[in-house]
């Protein structure tokens, strides 16, 4: 009898370790399931991501014009050209000059990494800040369009 049932249990373990994993059809079958998801799923993350890359540039933007408005209530002028946005983040020894206006004391790139492009006196305004968007270079369309200070991107 207990031959009977050692001979039972060793069948039982035999037959789970058969059941125990999956096959390769199904592992081929939730493969390709996650790859149609993801070929659905994929480019509206990604046009996200670019949008969400040029709002931060235009929020960045914006908060350089605050800074560059302090700047201008303490020294009665915005900083040139060949100053640039490094003003707002160190003296030259100008009388009135109560920075760094900018936290962190740095200049930050634009969110794909390019340096900001400042102009003054700028065609209609006294100043223009631009980021060169995704591609770096000016002109452009979508996420490689130019975002600059002053104006609003159109939506996509």
């Amino acid at each position: 009898m207990d031959r009977n049932i050692l001979t039972q249990a060793v069948r039982g373990r035999r037959l789970r370790r058969r059941q125990a994993g999956f096959t390769l059809v199904e592992i081929l079958v939730v493969i390709t399931i996650i790859g149609l998801i993801m070929a659905l799923v994929g480019p509206r993350v990604l046009g996200y991501l670019g949008e969400s890359k040029a709002k931060a540039a235009k929020i960045q933007i914006e908060s350089f014009s605050s800074a560059l408005d302090l700047y201008y209530l303490d020294l009665g002028r915005y900083p040139n050209s060949n100053e640039g946005l490094a003003a707002l983040t160190h003296s030259n020894n100008a009388p009135g000059w109560n920075g760094p206006y900018l936290r962190g004391g740095v200049v930050p790139n634009d969110p794909w990494g390019h340096s900001y492009i400042y102009r003054s006196p700028a065609d209609h305004a006294p100043y223009e800040i631009i980021s060169l968007g995704s591609d770096g270079q000016e002109g452009g369309s979508g996420t490689a369009a130019d975002i600059t200070s002053g104006t609003r991107q159109a939506s996509q």
